[in-house]
């Protein structure tokens, strides 16, 4: 079996294409890398995957790769996926993801390749959720409230239009927030536990810097989260979509308490207000009943062990 991980070099393409290896020997491993992309999440994994120079946004370089890759799976993970980002760079956002994913199927087609496609959705395509909304089921309105959610929201649509007109298999997984080692110390758990690491080592003054500490957020281990994207090919319906999280929540204010109670230093707790958004998603909670039931799948990694393991990532590399 030949899988192709898009964004193999990122946070969750990594810890995929780490998991298929282990748990499914049988699979040779492809992933798709840009000329300026960061192999550091990767560098363990040389020899032991096939990495093809493509860009998602040049539709010559994909063909090339997904004929080399002749992939029985795609899991379609690449994207600009920070949403800050999306709000100074929102036209570049929409072309990375949602083009992107358009020029990925188009050339499907063109090569009359028909791989089984998880497409990597977000919790952020719900955006406004009101009381009675919680935890959102898959039928929920869609309400996004950032450039990033709409492109998303595009690219999970998309998904289901190419299914239907096309046949392209592709299920539809919107994941919740996940995190662990390697996650870019943009986003909010990585970025608290860097600052931490730092504090200890006496690199920066004992403040930690912060946005808004009010949202609610449903995590889970991406090591748990990528298990969850095998299983979607596995055991999902096509042209299906599915909530995958743990279905309960925790304030960022929450977070912070349990990573300062991972270490001995004593810090000064500041708002940043650089870190708060024009629009924020006050609570985003999972129901996924739905996709545990069509697929047997359970998180399993403690939330303290997740958090214990990416602040140990940090005091590694600071």
């Amino acid at each position: 079996m030949n899988v192709l991980i898009t964004g193999i070099t990122g946070f969750a393409g990594s810890h995929l294409a780490e998991y298929i290896l282990a748990e499914h020997p049988g699979a040779r491993v492809h992933g798709i890398v840009r000329w300026r992309s960061r192999m550091d999440n990767i560098a363990h994994l040389a020899g032991k995957i096939e990495l093809h120079e493509a860009d998602l946004k040049d539709m010559v370089s994909l063909k090339k790769a997904l004929q080399a890759a002749r992939p029985d799976k795609i899991f379609h993970l690449a994207a600009q996926s920070f949403v800050p980002t999306s709000w100074r760079l929102p036209a570049e956002t929409f072309q990375i993801n949602s083009v992107g994913q358009i020029n990925l199927f188009e050339a499907l087609l063109d090569l009359k390749l028909n791989p089984r496609i998880q497409i990597a959705g977000s919790s952020e395509e719900y955006g406004m959720v009101f009381a009675d909304e919680v935890p959102m089921k898959e039928t929920n309105p869609l309400r996004p409230l950032s450039p990033y959610a709409v492109s998303k929201v595009a690219q999970d649509l998309l998904g289901y239009q190419y299914f239907k007109s096309y046949g392209l298999r592709a299920i539809r997984t919107r994941g919740f927030n996940h995190t662990g080692p390697r996650r870019g110390d943009v986003f909010v758990t990585s970025n608290f536990a860097k600052q931490l690491a730092q504090i200890e080592k006496g690199l920066r003054e004992p403040v930690i810097h912060v946005g808004n500490l009010d949202a609610k957020r449903d995590f889970t281990d991406v090591r748990d989260m990528v298990k969850a994207y095998w299983l979607a090919t596995e055991r999902g319906e096509d042209g299906d979509v599915y909530n995958v999280g743990t279905g309960g929540t925790i304030s960022m204010h929450q977070l912070l308490e349990m990573l300062l109670g991972l270490t001995k230093v004593k810090v000064e707790v500041k708002v940043d207000p650089d870190r708060l958004r024009p629009s924020d998603v006050q609570i985003l909670q999972a129901d996924p009943s739905k996709f545990r039931k069509q697929t047997g799948w359970e998180p399993v990694i403690p939330f303290a062990k997740t958090l214990l393991d990416l602040l140990d990532y940090w005091r590694e590399r600071v």
